[in-house]
């Protein structure tokens, strides 16, 4: 059972509201200024909050204000209630972050229906990234874009990439990000000598290039082709208006870009002080996460440079360490391709 915390001075209002909404099967907990109703956010961590605007002790706009600066309560869904005389203000508490406002008087259909959307909404956004452009299409539908939707899906292009083309080169200006629609691609970094790290592994469903765009400079690593692959294009200014619109797809970037410095440290740390065979180990299994898909043993033809480049070492040992992994049955290769028949011990392995 959701539970909604019903903020509201207007006892009267406040009551009714309660009634229709306990009608309906949520759980209902409600507060009589806005003081209070942050005191019982904090308490019961509802699933959304309807909250007046004008309230003694502490109006709308301060219960938003503070709720966003709490990481327990600030992705919240908040729906304002505000009077027909205050809309000239509802301005200001979109541009604060509210979600949605209902204008009193409303109607009990008008209450359901906008915390039944704003309810629907919240899950989609907590759930995966889908693959595929749909899952980007549907990112933007939840997020109440139609204008940025239509922009982003009517007048795209779509750019074809050979295996072991480039995407993009690390220094270059960044005037767009990409979706892969198909495909695989990897991001390298190439020291003074001319030897690759890879710092990156995206499949279809994948943003690439989106860093960039956010720190508003070059592109920081050269993003190449693994396979023959299909990504989609988005302009910089496109994003940019996105980003500024949408601040619950501002967020789930926020959490892409996250994981990607968190994944990048847990590599840079195996790199730095894992064995030649946890390494190798480490980037099978990291292929296997990526890219497998079905429950089927997984197979993938790389180059024996991309691997190793993957891995942190020289190719010679590479193939070397490779070679003891089939004796030992982890690992089998047929035809380029390597075959990960033991995944439990390849991830275990001792450093």
């Amino acid at each position: 059972m959701k539970k909604i915390l019903l903020i509201e001075d207007n006892a009267t209002i406040r009551e009714n509201a309660a009634e229709i909404l306990e009608l309906a099967n949520y759980k209902v907990v409600t507060a009589e200024n806005g003081k209070l109703g942050i005191e019982t956010a904090l308490a019961e961590l509802p699933d959304l909050i309807v909250c007046d605007i004008m309230m003694p002790v502490l109006d709308g706009y301060g219960v938003l204000h503070t709720l966003h600066k709490n990481e327990s309560l600030k992705n919240i869904p908040f729906i304002f209630l505000t009077a027909k005389t205050e809309r000239s203000d509802l301005r200001r508490g979109m541009e604060m972050g509210a979600d949605d406002y209902i204008t009193k008087p409303f109607s009990g259909t008008e209450l359901l229906n906008a915390i039944e959307g704003r309810l629907k909404k919240a899950e989609l956004l907590k759930d995966e990234m889908l693959s595929g452009i749909d899952g980007f299409n549907k990112l933007l539908a939840v997020s109440g874009s139609k204008d940025a939707l239509e922009t982003l899906t009517t007048d795209r292009d779509i750019n074809k990439y050979k295996k072991k083309q480039t995407i993009y080169n690390e220094g270059n200006r960044a005037a767009r990000m990409f979706f892969i629609v198909k495909g695989k691609v990897k991001t390298y970094k190439t020291n003074e000598d001319g030897k690759e790290l890879v710092v990156g592994l995206f499949s279809e469903g994948d943003f690439l290039g989106y860093l960039a765009l956010l720190e508003g400079g070059s592109f920081k690593e050269t993003a190449e082709a693994i396979e023959d692959s299909e990504l989609a294009v988005i302009p910089k200014e496109d994003f940019d208006e996105l980003m500024n619109s949408n601040p619950m797809v501002s967020h789930r970037f926020i959490q892409l870009l996250a994981k990607n410095v968190t994944d990048m440290e847990n590599q840079l740390l195996g790199l730095a002080y894992n064995s030649l065979r946890k390494k190798v180990a480490d980037a099978l299994i990291n292929l296997q996460k990526k890219f497998q898909k079905g429950t089927e043993p997984f197979a993938i033809n790389i180059s024996r440079e991309n691997l190793a480049s993957i891995a942190g070492t020289a190719t010679e040992s590479l193939i070397r360490t490779l070679g003891d992994f089939r004796t030992e049955k982890l690992i089998d290769i047929k035809d380029g391709n390597i075959i990960v028949l033991n995944e439990k011990k390849l991830e275990n392995l001792i450093n």
